[in-house]
Protein backbone atom coordinates (compact mmCIF):
# COMPACT_ATOMS: atom_id res chain seq x y z
CA UNK A 1 0.00 0.00 0.00
CA UNK A 2 2.84 2.38 0.84
CA UNK A 3 4.50 1.66 -2.48
CA UNK A 4 1.26 2.40 -4.40
CA UNK A 5 0.77 5.61 -2.45
CA UNK A 6 4.36 6.69 -3.10
CA UNK A 7 4.00 5.96 -6.85
CA UNK A 8 0.77 7.95 -7.03
CA UNK A 9 2.46 10.84 -5.21
CA UNK A 10 5.46 10.86 -7.60
CA UNK A 11 3.19 10.69 -10.65
CA UNK A 12 1.10 13.59 -9.34
CA UNK A 13 4.30 15.68 -9.00
CA UNK A 14 5.81 14.74 -12.38
CA UNK A 15 2.67 14.89 -14.53
CA UNK A 16 2.15 18.68 -14.32
CA UNK A 17 5.81 19.22 -15.25
CA UNK A 18 5.41 17.13 -18.39
CA UNK A 19 2.70 19.47 -19.63
CA UNK A 20 5.11 22.43 -19.51
CA UNK A 21 7.75 21.17 -21.91
CA UNK A 22 8.12 20.28 -25.53
CA UNK A 23 6.24 23.18 -27.06
CA UNK A 24 7.72 25.05 -29.99
CA UNK A 25 6.01 28.31 -29.11
CA UNK A 26 3.82 30.07 -31.62
CA UNK A 27 3.85 28.63 -35.12
CA UNK A 28 5.62 30.93 -37.58
CA UNK A 29 5.03 31.28 -41.28
CA UNK A 30 7.57 29.51 -43.43
CA UNK A 31 9.86 32.21 -44.79
CA UNK A 32 10.20 30.39 -48.10
CA UNK A 33 6.52 29.54 -48.44
CA UNK A 34 5.59 31.10 -51.69
CA UNK A 35 3.83 27.86 -52.57
CA UNK A 36 0.49 27.26 -50.97
CA UNK A 37 -1.18 24.09 -52.20
CA UNK A 38 -4.38 23.84 -50.18
CA UNK A 39 -6.47 25.45 -52.93
CA UNK A 40 -4.55 24.44 -56.05
CA UNK A 41 -3.10 27.89 -56.73
CA UNK A 42 -1.07 30.42 -54.78
CA UNK A 43 -3.33 31.58 -51.96
CA UNK A 44 -1.75 35.04 -51.77
CA UNK A 45 -2.46 35.68 -55.46
CA UNK A 46 -5.95 34.25 -55.04
CA UNK A 47 -6.80 36.43 -52.03
CA UNK A 48 -5.23 39.53 -53.61
CA UNK A 49 -7.21 38.97 -56.80
CA UNK A 50 -10.49 38.68 -54.91
CA UNK A 51 -9.64 41.76 -52.84
CA UNK A 52 -8.76 43.80 -55.92
CA UNK A 53 -12.01 43.19 -57.78
CA UNK A 54 -14.25 42.89 -54.71
CA UNK A 55 -16.32 45.86 -55.90
CA UNK A 56 -17.39 43.89 -59.00
CA UNK A 57 -20.04 41.16 -59.01
CA UNK A 58 -18.46 37.74 -59.50
CA UNK A 59 -19.76 35.35 -62.12
CA UNK A 60 -17.38 32.43 -61.49
CA UNK A 61 -14.66 31.53 -58.99
CA UNK A 62 -12.68 28.30 -59.26
CA UNK A 63 -9.94 28.10 -56.63
CA UNK A 64 -8.63 24.76 -57.92
CA UNK A 65 -8.35 25.98 -61.50
CA UNK A 66 -7.31 29.48 -60.46
CA UNK A 67 -9.96 31.36 -62.43
CA UNK A 68 -12.00 34.37 -61.33
CA UNK A 69 -14.53 35.85 -63.75
CA UNK A 70 -16.43 38.99 -62.88
CA UNK A 71 -19.80 39.89 -64.27
CA UNK A 72 -20.20 43.11 -66.21
CA UNK A 73 -19.70 46.14 -63.97
CA UNK A 74 -20.72 49.70 -64.80
CA UNK A 75 -19.17 52.47 -62.74
CA UNK A 76 -22.00 54.70 -61.44
CA UNK A 77 -19.98 57.73 -62.58
CA UNK A 78 -19.89 56.37 -66.14
CA UNK A 79 -23.05 54.28 -66.72
CA UNK A 80 -22.60 54.14 -70.52
CA UNK A 81 -19.49 51.99 -70.10
CA UNK A 82 -19.05 48.60 -68.48
CA UNK A 83 -16.11 46.28 -67.81
CA UNK A 84 -15.62 42.57 -67.28
CA UNK A 85 -12.45 41.06 -65.81
CA UNK A 86 -11.07 37.52 -66.02
CA UNK A 87 -8.15 36.66 -63.75
CA UNK A 88 -6.19 33.45 -64.22
CA UNK A 89 -3.66 32.24 -61.68
CA UNK A 90 -1.40 29.89 -63.58
CA UNK A 91 0.99 28.54 -60.95
CA UNK A 92 1.37 27.78 -57.25
CA UNK A 93 4.31 30.16 -56.93
CA UNK A 94 4.02 33.83 -56.07
CA UNK A 95 5.52 35.12 -59.31
CA UNK A 96 4.56 37.80 -61.81
CA UNK A 97 4.25 35.31 -64.66
CA UNK A 98 1.80 33.22 -62.63
CA UNK A 99 -0.92 35.84 -63.14
CA UNK A 100 -2.88 36.81 -66.24
CA UNK A 101 -5.60 39.47 -66.36
CA UNK A 102 -7.95 39.99 -69.29
CA UNK A 103 -10.21 43.05 -69.35
CA UNK A 104 -13.20 43.45 -71.65
CA UNK A 105 -14.97 46.77 -72.18
CA UNK A 106 -18.30 47.65 -73.72
CA UNK A 107 -20.02 50.96 -74.36
CA UNK A 108 -23.71 51.64 -74.73
CA UNK A 109 -24.62 52.92 -78.19
CA UNK A 110 -28.29 53.40 -79.00
CA UNK A 111 -29.32 51.11 -76.13
CA UNK A 112 -27.00 48.35 -77.37
CA UNK A 113 -23.83 47.20 -75.63
CA UNK A 114 -21.00 47.02 -78.17
CA UNK A 115 -17.42 45.92 -77.66
CA UNK A 116 -14.89 48.70 -77.31
CA UNK A 117 -11.10 48.72 -77.04
CA UNK A 118 -9.50 48.64 -73.62
CA UNK A 119 -6.62 50.95 -72.81
CA UNK A 120 -3.40 49.03 -73.24
CA UNK A 121 -2.21 49.58 -69.67
CA UNK A 122 -5.46 48.61 -67.92
CA UNK A 123 -4.75 44.88 -67.56
CA UNK A 124 -1.11 45.57 -66.65
CA UNK A 125 -2.17 48.00 -63.90
CA UNK A 126 -4.56 45.43 -62.46
CA UNK A 127 -1.81 42.79 -62.50
CA UNK A 128 0.53 45.19 -60.69
CA UNK A 129 -2.11 45.97 -58.05
CA UNK A 130 -2.80 42.26 -57.48
CA UNK A 131 0.91 41.37 -57.26
CA UNK A 132 1.59 44.21 -54.81
CA UNK A 133 -1.34 43.13 -52.63
CA UNK A 134 -0.20 39.48 -52.76
CA UNK A 135 3.30 40.44 -51.64
CA UNK A 136 1.82 42.52 -48.80
CA UNK A 137 -0.31 39.56 -47.69
CA UNK A 138 2.74 37.28 -47.74
CA UNK A 139 4.82 39.77 -45.73
CA UNK A 140 2.03 40.05 -43.16
CA UNK A 141 1.85 36.25 -42.86
CA UNK A 142 5.60 36.00 -42.34
CA UNK A 143 5.61 38.79 -39.74
CA UNK A 144 3.05 36.86 -37.76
Amino acid sequence: MTRLLRTAFVVSLVLPLAACGGGKGHPRADLAASQITTIGVNSYLWRASLDTISFMPLLQTDSNGGVIVSDWYANPASPAERMKVTISILDQDLRADALRVVVLRQINRNSQWVDAPVRAATAQKLEDIILTRARDLRRAAIAG
